[in-house]
C-alpha cells in the first residue's frame, strides 16, 4: 500500500501538562475529568528501548493505548488501516520525547511504532484501557504483530 503523510483521525496527541518548581516537573498523565470512561486505564507499565532500536508496528482490536513519551529521542510511526475512517491510508510520523514531551493516544485499527532516535536507553509510559491477555492473563492477547511479517506495509522510514 502506498501510505500518504498526514494526520491520522482520532489520534490524540497532546502537551504533558507540565508544573515546575524549584525540585524540578510534574506532568499529569491521565485524568477521568479529561477523557472517556471507555479509555481508562486498566493497567500502566513503562518500557526501555535501546538506541537504534525499534518497538511494533502493531496494532490492536480493541484495545486503546495512551503512552506518554517524555525521556530520550523517538520517532512515533502511525498508520491508519481502518477503512472505515476518514484518514485510511495516512501515515504520521512525529518526533517525540524529551524534546516534545506528549500523550498519546492511539485507537484500535490504527498501526503504530517507535524508534529510539537518540544515543541513550529511553523510556516510555503506556496505560492501555485493556488488561494484557485479561483478567489473570487467561485470555488471547489483542495484539496483531506486523513485525513478524516478512513484506509488512508498515516501514519505519521518513
Amino acid at each position: 500500500m502506498k501510505w500518504k503523510d498526514g494526520v491520522i483521525s482520532d489520534v490524540e496527541i497532546s502537551p504533558f501538562s507540565v508544573f515546575t518548581d524549584g525540585r524540578g516537573w510534574l506532568a499529569e498523565l491521565f485524568r477521568s475529568d479529561e477523557m472517556p470512561s471507555s479509555d481508562y486505564p486498566q493497567m500502566g507499565y513503562i518500557s526501555e528501548t535501546l538506541p537504534g532500536l525499534e518497538r511494533g508496528p502493531h496494532e490492536h482490536v480493541h484495545q486503546t493505548d495512551r503512552f506518554g513519551f517524555f525521556h530520550g529521542t523517538y520517532s512515533l510511526f502511525l498508520w491508519d488501516s481502518r477503512t472505515q475512517s476518514a484518514s485510511y491510508g495516512t501515515r504520521q510520523i512525529v518526533e517525540v520525547g524529551e524534546g516534545n514531551r506528549v500523550i498519546v493516544t492511539i485507537p484500535p485499527g490504527v498501526v503504530h511504532a517507535y524508534k529510539n532516535t537518540g544515543l541513550l536507553p529511553a523510556l516510555v509510559l503506556n496505560f492501555p484501557n485493556k488488561l494484557y491477555a485479561g483478567k489473570n492473563k487467561a485470555e488471547p492477547v489483542d495484539e496483531i504483530r506486523h513485525e513478524d511479517l516478512v513484506d509488512s506495509p508498515f516501514i519505519l522510514n521518513k
